[in-house]
């Protein structure tokens, strides 16, 4: 079995994949303020039998999380703990643009669709909303935009008048209250600014893609904007799995 798993800025998701790559289970938890005594709770709830595991891999961009559960897990298993990019990931595609500066998880994301054929844009509504540009087998690069539930937060911690707000879909524009004020404003103003990076990219690129979504908001976008989208809960894992490959 393998321990693959994906250490974002606010949440961490782990997954148990069998040797014949099948997705077994999956927990998330918050990757901040973490420590032994909570590894140890969560890695228990899998009901796992470290004898069992021969490989284990993460993407990460958050360092100090990473060096933490590796620690815990060098205690566990005598199986290696790998970074994604930390592996040599030249066979599985070409990145055009400067290495360092893409995190693991978005050249994951992208490892999960590349192909010689088509070309995609990778939408990930994560802390940051990122797009990413695949053309064909070749990374050419993104674009980071704040993050909803971030810009949220931060709104309401910044205005003293302006209360915690969970958006949701709204049909009116003009808002009559300053909770449905703010709700318009982000979600119709988030709806505007996907669909033209999205026509931005396309100019710029003369190239037509094929949108993929995923992360928190994309259930809620999926259906609400003029770009013709396909939604993807299991990028991120699935470009874990493939990548796993590389792993002797």
């Amino acid at each position: 079995m393998h321990i693959l798993g994906d250490i974002g800025n606010t949440e961490t998701k782990l997954c148990l994949v069998s040797n014949k790559n099948k997705i077994i289970k999956k927990i998330n938890f918050p990757s901040k303020k973490l420590d032994y005594k909570k590894l140890n709770k969560y890695f228990n709830s899998f009901g796992l039998n470290y004898k069992r595991i021969n490989k284990i891999l993460f993407c990460s961009v958050v360092p100090k999380s990473f060096t933490l559960i590796k620690k815990f897990l060098s205690k566990k298993t005598k199986i290696k703990c790998h970074e994604v990019k930390n592996l040599d990931l030249k066979s599985l595609i070409k990145i055009k643009v400067n290495y360092k500066q893409v995190g693991s998880d978005r050249i994951t994301n992208s490892i999960s669709l590349v192909n010689n054929k088509n070309n995609f844009i990778i939408l990930d509504f994560g802390t940051a909303t990122t797009f990413d540009v695949l053309i064909k087998d070749t990374y050419a690069g993104g674009i980071i935009a704040p993050g909803i539930k971030l810009s949220l937060e931060t709104l309401s911690d910044r205005a003293t008048l302006i209360p915690k707000i969970n958006l949701k879909m709204i049909k009116k524009v003009i808002g009559s209250d300053t909770v449905s004020a703010v709700r318009s404003g982000f979600f119709w103003g988030y709806a505007g600014l996907i669909d033209n990076i999205v026509k931005l990219i396309k100019k710029e690129t003369r190239k037509s893609f094929k949108v993929i979504i995923t992360g928190g908001f994309s259930d809620l976008f999926k259906k609400s904007i003029n770009t013709k989208v396909s939604h993807n809960k299991n990028i991120t894992i699935n470009g874990l799995i493939k990548i796993s490959k590389l792993i002797k």
